[in-house]
């Protein structure tokens, strides 16, 4: 459908790089280092600008190094921008170059990582505490509240290093089977991962690990490969799970080695460049804006990790479409006579087209967000999203004389889930199962287990236990040579049409297409 609006769009960006009325914001961004996670965020910075048309962007990456950016950060100052957008490298260490910024009057937004001063007008970041005390209660439960775990940080100094550990060992606590074999400092990268995993090996031989945790997605992939060309000198010999932070799409990203089974989950540590420029503008238009802002991120597991990929995926292409049309556009620009096109069009047309446009697009990734948003907190997130008064109400009508389920604290939820996920598992073959069943194995009546999982999910337990069907089907049409009939009375359904017209509506392509 977005094809259909591509001249608009050209012509929209046109008019707009030709206008000279709009104040022209010269932004610098600068980046403590250079990596996927900070490629995707600098290109969502430039789209986001794009759909302002008064700003420019000048970018310095410090590749993690303290001196660089404290030079690039005064340097930006000096040539006149008139906001700073920056990633800290350390916390204390980058400190006074803001602070230099910040009492010469430029607005600062510090982003994704804090410094030890108050001198910034906003910060934006996701919560890295959370991730990793909800990565520690995952992990947790991944190896059965017991087990030896190799922790790899990230870089020493920087906050999110710090607040990752500290949610990690606070989660971690609560399971006294639990050995942290060894906190290894990093530096975010995998060839430093690698090399101080492969040091602790040799120092600590008979060391059993049963999961690695690492600060990033990089970390986890570095001591991976570390501890696979150890465990390669000794055949049979059963490799750790890995874990790590970032969820990024694309072919090197988390999402992809969680859906490849390199990693066995990761968690999105959103970019959202758009976001960013979006307050940055407001600050320099003087419109309200929040001084803290905690982005939403997700956990991203083998389970739901294809559902994310083709969300992310679709959203990089979005993106990747409307760059080459501002590519186009600009390109067009050097063809034409700008200022008879400015003439042509009245300004009160331009605006009209340009409210427009951005609505449209706007209405169209919003679509796209609040979709995977849905599936996320569906699958995954598992918060309760029922008001108070519909808990009382729920309460009201229990009449089956039996203790209502009321425990909905994060904890409680993750237990439950966790068990019922179990209870599917071990029906998934069993055709004739019925809530009621699922129910008895739970220990809980047929309206209190309804309940429950309807309150947390949004969906009824046989409603999710046929996506746990497709889902099993999915990967065994993928990774076996089992015929489509033998694949649907394998995972339960008792007829193979049936089968093939569920697997339609929900991949939108038949099981054939799957071995194809």
């Amino acid at each position: 459908m977005l094809q259909r609006y591509h001249y608009l769009i050209i012509l929209a960006v046109i008019l707009v790089s030709c206008s000279d009325e709009s104040t022209k914001f010269r932004i610098g961004v600068s980046q403590c280092s250079d990596d996927i996670w900070r490629d995707k965020q600098n290109a969502e910075l430039r789209m986001g600008a794009y759909f302002h048309g008064n700003v420019e962007l000048k970018f310095a990456a410090a590749y993690d190094s303290d001196e660089r950016q404290v030079q690039q950060i005064d340097s930006l100052v000096n040539d006149g921008i008139d906001l700073l957008i920056v990633a800290p490298n350390q916390v204390k260490t980058i400190s006074p170059a803001i602070d230099r910024a910040y009492d010469k009057g430029i607005p600062v937004i510090v982003f994704e990582r804090k410094t030890s001063s108050q001198k910034y007008t906003a910060f934006i970041s996701a919560d890295n505490y959370e991730m990793g005390h909800v990565m520690g209660e995952y992990i947790t439960s991944q190896i059965g509240g017991k087990g030896n775990v190799l922790e790899i940080m990230g870089l020493g100094g920087s906050s999110p290093a710090i607040e990752r550990h500290n949610g990690f060992m606070d989660a971690i606590r609560k399971a006294p089977g639990i050995n942290v074999a060894g906190s290894l400092q990093g530096d975010w990268t995998e060839q430093t991962a690698y090399k101080i995993t492969k040091s602790w090996i040799a120092r600590h031989k008979d060391a059993h690990i049963d999961l690695v945790f690492g600060a990033n997605d990089r970390t986890a992939m570095g001591a991976r490969r570390a501890i696979q060309e150890s465990s390669g000198k000794e055949p049979g010999k059963r490799l750790p799970l890995f874990c790590g932070i970032d969820g990024l799409p694309g072919p090197n990203g988390g999402i992809r080695l969680v859906c490849d089974s390199l990693l066995d989950a990761s968690y999105i540590y959103p970019t959202h460049g758009d976001q960013i420029i979006n307050l940055a503008v407001s600050i320099l238009e003087g419109k309200p804006y929040k001084k803290e802002t905690m982005m939403m991120s997700a956990l991203v597991t083998r389970d739901n990790a294809k559902v994310v990929r083709m969300q992310s995926e679709e959203l990089m292409r979005q993106a990747d479409r409307l760059d080459q049309l501002h590519r186009k556009a600009d390109a067009y620009l050097h063809k034409l006579d700008t200022q008879r096109v400015v003439n042509w069009l009245s300004f009160s047309t331009i605006t009209l087209l340009l409210i427009i446009i951005i609505l449209f697009y706007l209405y169209h990734l919003r679509n796209i967000a609040l979709q995977r948003e849905r599936i996320v907190n569906t699958l995954w997130n598992m918060k309760p999203e029922y008001a108070q008064e519909e808990q009382t109400e729920t309460k009201a009508e229990d009449t089956t004389g039996e203790s209502p389920v009321t425990e909905n604290e994060p904890a409680a939820v993750s237990v439950f889930i966790t068990r019922f996920k179990e209870v599917i598992e071990a029906r998934l073959k069993d055709s004739n199962v019925s809530v009621e069943d699922l129910a008895a194995d739970m220990n809980l009546s047929r309206v209190q287990l309804y309940r429950k999982v309807k309150s947390i999910t949004g969906s009824s337990p046989i409603e999710l236990l046929r996506t746990a069907r497709l889902n099993r089907a999915y990967q065994l049409l993928l990774t076996t040579d089992k015929s489509i009939s033998e694949v649907a009375y394998a995972v339960g359904f008792t007829a193979p049409s049936y089968f093939t017209k569920c697997f339609k509506e929900v991949y939108g392509m038949l099981p054939g297409d799957v071995k194809k």
